[in-house]
């Protein structure tokens, strides 16, 4: 007998939340005695931290004393033109979609994540970067948003307006399918090996949940992945290159960003 498991049962997708981002933030508020803050019209997230890091180390960037998060830190930082807010070390589907609800609570009108990721299909040598157009739902959280499928997917227009705009940049970055699990140990031959054979490029950890969020709330969400390991089956794996890849991880986004504002006012 097939027995259907509970996550995807008694999911009413059209049906409203009863417990809130916007709730939960005015009693943070409440609790810490803070006014309401809008945060940067752009906000990155930093899944391993490398870019906040490397931006307190050297710009000196403070944490937003405002931001009413229990579980994370937002910090915000001018790059290229370009006002940012920057949370890092929200790793995973489910914490990334929570800071994620939270953000577009607090004004956030794009989301742009860069997360480390493991190669599946060979394009290169690590690191480079993928612009993620669509990710394998082998995590829970997309499913409390999106009805089952196999992969959730960037915004049509997001893509459009975004899928040449790193031709012709030093850093290389491609465009493809990742597969977005929430064991990060329990990548078996076999599953890499279903995943090649779908021609997803890389794994991580994030995505396919942060485009069902995107979906769902009608959110603008740009997913990366910084491919920087061969899942540590060689020698000198995860090396992202000079300032942990900081720099070139803040290239993309400042890219995407400018892109993605040159559309807003046109």
């Amino acid at each position: 007998m097939t027995v259907t498991p509970p996550i995807l049962l008694n999911k009413q997708y059209a049906e409203p939340t009863v417990f809130t981002a916007e709730n939960l933030l005015r009693e943070a508020r409440r609790q810490k005695s803070l006014t309401r803050v809008h945060v940067p019209r752009i906000c990155v997230l930093d899944p391993d931290g490398d870019i906040v890091r490397w931006l307190v180390r050297t710009q000196g960037i403070e944490r937003d004393a405002g931001w009413a998060c229990y579980h994370t830190d937002l910090y915000a930082f001018t790059h290229e033109g370009t006002r940012f807010g920057i949370i890092g070390c929200a790793v995973g589907a489910s914490f990334a979609v929570l800071v994620a609800e939270e953000l577009f609570a607090s004004g956030c009108e794009l989301l742009i994540s860069v997360t480390s990721a493991g190669q599946i299909v060979r394009i290169g040598d690590p690191p480079y970067f993928v612009l993620i157009e669509k990710a394998l739902r082998d995590e829970g959280t997309s499913y409390h948003y999106l009805p089952p499928a196999d992969f959730s997917r960037i915004a049509p227009e997001l893509l459009s307006m975004l899928g040449d705009a790193f031709l012709h940049v030093p850093v290389a970055v491609y465009r493809g399918a990742t597969w977005t699990t929430d064991a990060p140990f329990r990548e078996t031959e076999t599953a890499i090996a279903h995943c090649r054979d779908l021609g997803i490029m890389a794994v991580e950890m994030e995505a396919a949940a942060l485009y069902a969020f995107a979906e769902a709330r009608q959110k603008a969400v740009a997913c990366f992945a910084h491919v920087t390991n061969r899942m540590a089956r060689a020698e000198d794996d995860f090396e992202k290159g000079a300032d942990g890849g900081s720099k070139d991880a803040l290239q993309v986004v400042a890219l995407a960003a400018q892109t993605w504002r040159s559309y807003q006012t046109t």
